[in-house]
């Protein structure tokens, strides 16, 4: 490995969309971008799909075999809400990030110009205020598919940042073997790790990431609360079904090896802030480096076709 800056001051943003509006979602994350990089962050992580929202409970009127026209319009409206990339919200945020002079990570729900096609989406900015990365979600998970399509192309970018590899699986790309091992074979020393997901099992899963690649996961949750769905939409009763905080963040950070460095917050919106020691990584592979001395590349190989 090359030699790594010692520290990293990082900000994880447990937040919540302004559902269904991209503008305003914009202009809130990019508030609190400029609000952690006045307090020294240079890592700034937030969830997936904070741009314009992560649609918690709502079918968009699918079911097998039939669709309702209600739903069309809900969907739409979450299209017409999803954003370019580039475009304008990613300048706004790009801005941002160069102000608070810090790498920022966020999840956005992304449309593209040549078909209607949307992804889940994960975008790096440098702390020049520039685009770096794209990630697209492999496979959404489960209903999720009605909504965004696979990635087809450019998977598992990687962002050189002064204190090693950074990479990014979105929500359950985390439970796929293969994917995580492809970001280990990049030499990631930062995983990161946005999603939905404030079960107890996924505290287990960030936590064996942590060891099974000996490097620093980022847990970025969101909150999402019933008030803060639209009351417009068309599906009263799905909106009504859902709990008053349907999902309640658990966002930490979890070492190499795999050891709390900031406890899971629940049930609030927070900024939590962190100093880790990137020594750590290179000194916690000692007995154990998944793509290096601890594998067997004459029995066991991986291609990505990227």
């Amino acid at each position: 490995m090359r030699d790594l800056k010692d520290t990293c001051r990082i900000a994880v943003v447990q937040c919540t969309s302004v559902m269904f509006d991209k503008k305003a979602s914009t202009e809130k994350a990019a508030q609190l971008i400029r609000e952690a990089g006045a307090k020294g962050a240079e890592l700034i992580v937030f969830p997936e799909l904070i741009i314009p929202c992560y649609p918690y409970g709502m079918t968009f009127g699918y079911t097998v075999g039939s669709r309702k026209e209600s739903g069309r319009l809900d969907w739409k409206r979450y299209y017409d809400n999803s954003i370019v990339i580039p475009g304008p919200e990613t300048e706004q945020l790009a801005q941002a990030a160069k102000e608070a002079h810090a790498y920022v990570s966020i999840g956005v729900s992304e449309r593209v110009e040549d078909h209607a096609t949307l992804y889940n989406s994960n975008i790096v900015f440098s702390p020049e205020g520039k685009l770096l990365n794209v990630h697209r979600k492999l496979k959404p998970t489960g209903a999720e598919r009605l909504v965004y399509g696979d990635a087809q192309s450019n998977y598992f970018p990687i962002t050189d940042t002064p204190w090693g590899p950074m990479g990014c699986l979105i929500c359950w790309e985390s439970y796929m073997p293969l994917a995580r091992t492809a970001l280990y074979q990049k030499g990631i020393t930062l995983y990161l790790a946005p999603n939905t997901n404030d079960n107890p099992e996924w505290q287990d899963t960030i936590k064996h990431i942590a060891i099974e690649g000996h490097c620093y996961v980022i847990n970025a949750d969101m909150i999402i609360r019933k008030e803060d769905y639209p009351d417009d939409l068309h599906c009263p009763e799905e909106i009504a079904a859902v709990n008053d905080i349907a999902c309640r963040g658990g966002s930490c950070v979890v070492d190499p090896y795999g050891h709390y460095v900031t406890q899971p917050v629940w049930d609030k919106e927070e900024i939590l802030y962190a100093d880790l020691d990137l020594q750590q990584v290179p000194a916690s592979r000692m007995e154990f480096d998944v793509c290096g001395h601890y594998s067997r590349p004459d029995v066991l190989e991986l291609n990505v076709y990227e």
